[in-house]
């Protein structure tokens, strides 16, 4: 008869900083992993001690030390399961990113990851250090040999071939892997191969949960030993994963898993915004939200994805029209509040700008109106929303997206004024793409019609349109998409089919707009290359490539 693992994954979010907290959930979790699920072993994600990423807390020593204490307290725990726990081991002056097998009251072992990610949004090499000794990490549980790597060791052939080498035949992987979009389909391939050349089946467990401009999906996964790779966990979703292992077969057998019910760009784009919403407010401390509604698409997508984050009980929208302002956006503004029962605040701003216009007017005297004049507008409407945020508690979001953030087209201290921009990884087109999604499901439309259909404009200005200003969004942002997220050349753009003189016009216009993103509120990642973090262009720069 083949031998028998019942493991569990704990897929749940383990907040950075929270070394208290996440310390009482794991000592309680392996208790329930034990107890309700009868597991022999538990598995938790990537650093879940510590939270991931924690970034420069790891340079403080009494961190350091503190997760050693729980480290300690957790391995008590451990009794009658084998858990793993990730957490930030110091050993001198050098800390590891390390995966302790914890079984009877004590640590039994720890493997310190190999492979250090220092690309994109990670910044390994800057905390952690490689072990020169250290090596595979091969244990029993019930007299199965499992094997244990760490996230980035996975895209590395190295690392598991020396722990199958070692007799691992199951090989656990926790990771803290953030979303993007493509990213799952390259996971299940990646997983896939690594099977299938070493014979090890895998069971792959990812952190969930919203950390600043990160979003961590879940969507754990296994794989048997043959190269099947089982579908999904439930993206975005905390749960527990349960699964039977059994080692003649090298087979995965779920036990409790939620499969995803739909995996398209769209809806995992969707709920990755809406966790990374929730997420920042809930973590920081603000159960409310507020956000001015143009009766443009941005703010009505916004809107929309702040309901779904925290309910409408819990979300103020605000009018704010100006002489420019069409008597249809404050219709729509006022049809989209009624559908999704969100409360609707109006305060025009004729009166700031009007004093604004005041107190200026004898510097100003003798010259034209310009964008200056716009601007005042934008800025008018971003002090009275701050004000109302400040007054009567709660989070300003604010509603530029990643097109608008890529070429300027936004005020800095006016509409980019909030503390969290859920469109800033979002280009345009994707905007449109994902309201009109979104009015598919859930039943009545969530977005009126009229929103998406009507030009955009940020209405400064009698009879204005983006259109006046910028491309037609669908050449900017496949200009923007090229030289942004996939930095080709302005040669390689133009031999694409965009017009050189637009081309140049973009690319001057992403250059000279850096410090505006420099300063913009942080915003959740759901492509390859997101403004922030990941995109650390110099503000002074003198390349024009």
């Amino acid at each position: 008869m083949s031998q028998t693992l019942r493991i569990a994954l704990a897929q749940f979010d383990f907040p950075v900083g929270a070394v208290a907290g996440n310390t009482a959930r794991i000592i309680e979790f392996i208790a329930q992993a034990r107890d309700e699920f009868g597991a022999d072993l538990v598995l938790f994600p990537e650093l879940a001690l510590s939270g991931y990423p924690p970034e420069d807390l790891l340079l403080r020593p009494g961190f350091l030390s503190d997760c050693e204490q729980a480290v300690q307290r957790i391995a008590q725990a451990a009794q009658g399961i084998v858990a793993v726990v990730g957490w930030p081991q110091s050993a001198g002056s050098v800390v590891y990113n390390a995966a302790s097998v914890l079984r009877e009251g004590r640590v039994a072992h720890t493997y310190r990851k190999r492979e250090l990610p220092n690309y994109a949004v990670f910044d390994e090499r800057r905390y952690f250090d490689v072990d020169p000794d250290g090596g595979n990490c091969v244990f029993e549980v019930k007299g199965v040999p499992v094997g244990l790597v760490i996230c980035e060791d996975l895209w590395f052939p190295e690392p598991l071939r020396g722990t199958v080498d070692a007799g691992a035949e199951l090989v656990l992987v926790p990771n803290a892997s953030p979303f993007e979009r493509g990213k799952h389909a390259q996971r299940d391939a990646l997983l896939a191969e690594r099977t299938r050349e070493s014979g090890a089946a895998i069971a792959y467990l990812n952190v969930v949960g919203g950390q600043d401009a990160l979003v961590f999906d879940g969507a754990s996964v296994v794989a048997d030993g043959d190269g099947t790779v089982h579908p999904a966990a439930a993206a975005f979703t905390d749960q527990w994963l349960v699964v039977e292992y059994a080692a003649d077969e090298r087979r995965f057998l779920p036990v409790v898993w939620m499969d995803d019910g739909d995996e398209s760009m769209d809806a995992l784009a969707w709920r990755a915004v809406v966790r990374g919403v929730r997420d920042y407010c809930a973590k920081n401390g603000f159960r409310k939200v507020w956000l001015g509604l143009s009766g443009g698409i941005d703010s009505a997508l916004v809107l929309a994805m702040a309901v779904d984050a925290l309910g409408a009980e819990n979300v103020t929208a605000v009018r704010l029209p100006s002489r420019y302002t069409a008597d249809l956006s404050n219709d729509l503004a006022a049809e989209q509040c009624a559908t999704l029962g969100v409360k609707l605040e109006t305060v025009a701003i004729e009166p700031a700008f009007e004093g604004l216009l005041a107190a200026l007017g004898p510097m100003f005297e003798g010259t034209a109106p310009d964008i200056t004049e716009e601007n005042l507008q934008s800025r008018s409407r971003g002090v009275i929303l701050m004000a109302l945020a400040n007054k009567f508690g709660g989070l300003l979001l604010t509603t530029g997206n990643k097109s608008e953030y890529a070429v300027g087209y936004a005020t800095i201290y006016g509409d980019m004024c909030g503390g969290y921009a859920p469109l800033k990884d979002l280009y345009k087109t994707e905007v449109f793409g994902l309201a009109k999604w979104r009015n598919t499901v859930g039943g009545a439309p969530v977005i009126p019609p009229a929103v998406i259909a009507r030009p955009p404009s940020a209405e400064l200005r009698a009879n204005q349109t983006d259109q006046d200003s910028l491309p037609a969004y669908d050449v900017l942002d496949g200009i923007l998409y090229r030289y942004v997220d996939q930095e080709q050349s302005r040669e390689e753009i133009v031999a694409a089919g965009y017009a050189a003189e637009v081309v140049d016009k973009v690319l001057r216009l992403v250059r000279i707009s850096e410090w505006k993103r420099h300063q913009a509120a942080p915003g959740p990642k759901v492509s390859r290359r997101a403004f922030g973090r990941e995109r650390r262009y110099p503000i002074t720069n003198g390349y024009a490539g």
